[in-house]
């Protein structure tokens, strides 16, 4: 029996929202002092389950809002769920944010070693792998240059490129695809393509259906936060591709 790499038992996830916009913190706090700060809670996830075996792909499709990004975030450990279990085995690279750590007065060199620390990768190891980061993100003539001065997909490139560097056992990955120009994408969709062929486990959301039914085993349909059906990727994405155009007719 295949190893389970993660497990997503019965999970919920509420969100506290104010009624009210608030502009600053100052704002908060008068609010709160005078028991006017008033909270409407939204459920981002609906008790869902799922497991991811070792070496699988697994995709997650839906509309916008459906729950997918806040899935990830809570496999990622970036959120903790409300309620319900996540079991993970094995390290994990999140590429959720593409340069979230990125310090925009420092050069592209000083931010490999930055963002490289965020993620857990060694000087040493960022030593050892600096010129593949740098080669692959195509920016050689630019690394020495605040990145304040870098174009958005310069950024993107070098953020990916950094992120990839590795062969995590765990890969989570949010519209990693969609960053750079046609080129830099299938380049990018190549490179996720040698993780996933060593070995990698990948949870993967994408709003391109093509991609996901060529890379994902079995996808996990979400609506408002539940779970529609789980099965064959191809299978789903083409029923969802199908309902969502019934439902524009």
């Amino acid at each position: 029996m295949a190893e389970k790499m993660i497990e997503v038992k019965n999970v919920s996830m509420k969100f506290r929202m104010s009624d009210e916009p608030i502009n600053s913190l100052k704002e908060v706090f008068t609010t709160a002092v005078s028991g006017k700060l008033k909270f409407n809670e939204f459920l981002a996830l609906d008790n869902i389950s799922f497991d991811l075996e070792k070496g699988k792909t697994l995709g997650l499709i839906g509309r916008n809002g459906a729950g997918k990004s806040t899935t990830l975030k809570l496999i990622s450990g970036i959120l903790k769920p409300t309620s319900g279990q996540i079991i993970t085995r094995g390290n994990i690279v999140p590429m959720l944010e593409l340069g979230a750590g990125f310090d925009l007065e420092l050069t592209g060199r000083e931010n490999i070693y930055l963002n490289g620390a965020i993620l857990g990768y060694s000087k040493e190891y960022l030593e050892s792998k600096y010129q593949e980061i740098v080669d692959f993100a195509e920016i050689s003539d630019f690394i020495d240059m605040p990145i304040r001065n870098y174009s958005s997909g310069m950024m993107a490139r070098l953020a990916f490129s950094i992120a990839s560097v590795v062969q995590p056992e765990i890969l989570i990955v949010d519209e990693i695809l969609s960053v750079g120009d046609a080129y830099f994408k299938e380049k990018s969709y190549k490179r996720m393509q040698e993780l996933m062929s060593g070995g990698a486990t990948v949870l993967f959301v994408s709003h391109d259906l093509d991609k996901i039914a060529e890379m994902c085993d079995e996808v996990v349909w979400l609506e408002r936060g539940k779970v529609v059906k789980i099965g064959p990727a191809k299978e789903l994405c083409e029923e969802y591709s199908k309902k969502q155009l019934e439902s524009k007719q």
